[in-house]
């Protein structure tokens, strides 16, 4: 008998099958997931995050939702409601958080408190086995249900190694009425008076923007860009932020071309809980030359094609939750050059499977030695696509999830 809701077929979940995920990662690593799973497939699960598009956490929820939904976890996934101010707000104590030093004024905290508040009386969350909050946009809900029964999980997809302290100080008084608060890295981890986790994110191998693609359509789908393929293509693919250092990318790009001629690529998007990308995307377009590529899209084909592609792909972030681009670059076995920044140094070991750089001087020197080296390409490719299969795939953070919830469920009353 079928654990999930009568109008779901474990069929219609296709790809977000665990059983589809064995041939990866081990007939008995997915039956360990499985015996896990046992106990908590009857829980009911929220997830609450502030976009359904562009970003990190949305390329983690997605999967990640769908999967526990398909080995019978009933799990919905709550957007926050909010103003163009509100995400303002938002994003400055993202900035904050990874470390820029900004004054977050008593306006700016009254308009985040009171959209939050609004979006707490939208929810109605009395049925939930667990409630798992994403990032600060929505971190003081917890606030507005003081009489919960259930868990309430905070996790926390930035860099947080060294936090602005004042933005800090008056942001962990909303984190420390949590069950637990979750890192993607030890070394973002706080004094708190609440438990401390740690999980790395992964990638889902089966979506469009990572599955297999055959030479034909990665041809047409270059091509449909209009992205010439004369020159070898180094690539960046990410949000248009500040942090990724589209800039330094540029720069990095043209000292590389005096000595080996190639075509560089942006490519990203504005996610909607994000006001500054539109003006970092005017600023690139200013800085560009006829052989640089600026694109805002949202296409995941093009994506997996360029990254497939490409002789070089980078990720020059200066900050850096994790950095799933680089993640999904590596699954395609291309050569990556990210920077030397938080997840990204637990995803590269430099020289191994890829490179890690610290200044646009070593990003244009690793592109010059990587496109002149083809079997270096390959040899880091292929070892990089291997880390991230016995690392960081879905499967693996599932499961991360399971032990979690294992540990904060509630005992049943008899």
């Amino acid at each position: 008998m079928s654990l999930l809701p009568p109008a779901i077929d474990r069929s219609t979940l296709g790809l977000h099958s665990l059983e589809h995920y064995a041939p990866l990662i081990g007939a008995a690593t997915a039956e360990r997931i499985e015996r896990k799973a046992d106990r908590v497939r009857m829980m009911q699960v929220a997830h609450i995050s502030s976009t359904f598009y562009g970003g990190g956490v949305t390329e983690i929820l997605t999967p990640l939702t769908l999967m526990m939904n398909a080995m019978g976890i009933e799990t919905d996934w709550h957007l926050v409601q909010g103003t163009p101010g509100f995400f303002a707000c938002t994003k400055k104590l993202h900035n904050a958080l990874q470390g820029q030093e900004l004054e977050f004024s008593e306006q700016e905290k009254a308009i985040y408190e009171e959209v939050v508040f609004e979006n707490a009386t939208r929810l109605h969350l009395e049925k939930c086995d667990a409630v798992i909050v994403h990032d600060p946009q929505p971190l003081p809900l917890v606030r507005h249900f003081a009489e919960r029964e259930m868990p309430w999980l905070w996790q926390c997809h930035v860099d947080l190694s060294s936090p602005h302290p004042p933005v800090w100080d008056y942001l962990r008084g909303f984190v420390e009425p949590y069950d637990a608060a979750i890192f993607s890295l030890p070394e973002y981890g706080q004094g708190l008076g609440t438990d401390q986790r740690f999980m790395t994110p992964a990638i889902d191998p089966f979506s469009p923007k990572n599955a297999e693609l055959s030479e034909q359509e990665i041809g047409e789908t270059l091509k449909y860009h209009r992205i010439p393929t004369d020159r070898p293509l180094v690539t960046q693919i990410s949000r248009f932020d500040r942090w990724k250092d589209p800039i330094g990318v540029i720069e990095a790009r043209r000292k590389a071309r005096r000595q080996v001629d190639c075509t560089l690529v942006l490519v990203g998007n504005n996610a909607s809980d994000d006001p500054e990308g539109h003006v970092i995307l005017e600023t690139i377009k200013r800085s560009i030359d006829d052989r640089v590529i600026v694109l805002a899209v949202d296409d995941p084909i093009l994506v997996n094609a360029l990254q497939r592609h490409s002789a070089v792909v980078l990720q020059k972030s200066t900050r850096e939750g994790f950095g799933l681009t680089v993640t999904e670059a590596m699954w395609k076995g291309a050569a990556v050059i990210g920077g030397d920044v938080g997840g990204i140094r637990h995803q590269i070991t430099d020289g191994k499977n890829g490179f890690l750089v610290s200044t646009v001087d070593q990003a244009a020197d690793r592109m010059v030695q990587l496109l002149n080296d083809p079997q270096l390409r390959r040899r880091l490719g292929a070892r990089a696509k291997e880390s991230v299969r016995e690392k960081f795939l879905m499967s693996r953070l599932l499961e991360d999830w399971l032990d979690l919830l294992v540990r904060y469920e509630r005992p049943v009353c008899q």
